[in-house]
């Protein structure tokens, strides 16, 4: 494991609330994931070279808990979710959408249901999908070839 590694250790009491942000993680505790990132902020926002990008590393931080507790599920409820983390259905509801519709989630969220699907594309399908798109523009470019030669 890495995270029990000598290099981890020795470092991981210099900065404790990053080791209790990497721990909460790796232990599934995402509530505690959750409280430990609001520790960590401070922290950036402090370091001259990683508080321009702290905003990024918050941002990546909460895509990297939510992939982790939905790949873990076909489907989950928003409630149950939210309870995981420890927030609101709505902040939860807020912030799903956004890193869905920005393709850093590969899951769809029903409303309706308050249900949460997550749809994991393997690589063959994505194979399928390149292969229609590039013989799609391959006919286009024909069709166009075969107009210009017929004037």
């Amino acid at each position: 494991m890495i995270i029990d590694g000598p290099e981890i250790l020795s470092v991981a009491k210099d900065i404790p609330a990053v080791n209790a942000l990497v721990n909460a993680l790796y232990d599934c505790d995402y509530k505690g994931y959750l409280h430990a990132m609001v520790d960590v902020q401070p922290v950036l926002v402090a370091d001259r070279f990683l508080q321009p990008h702290s905003g990024y590393i918050m941002r990546e931080l909460h895509v990297l808990g939510y992939k982790q507790f939905l790949d873990s599920y076909k489907s989950v409820t928003l409630e149950s979710m939210a309870s995981s983390f420890g927030v609101s259905t709505a902040f939860l509801d807020m912030q799903l959408s956004r890193f869905i519709a920005a393709g850093r989630l590969t899951a769809k969220i029903d409303k309706f249901g308050g249900v949460v699907e997550t749809n994991r594309p393997d690589l063959k399908n994505a194979q399928y999908r390149d292969m229609i798109q590039k013989g799609d523009l391959l006919l286009n470019r024909i069709q166009k070839l075969g107009r210009v030669v017929d004037l």
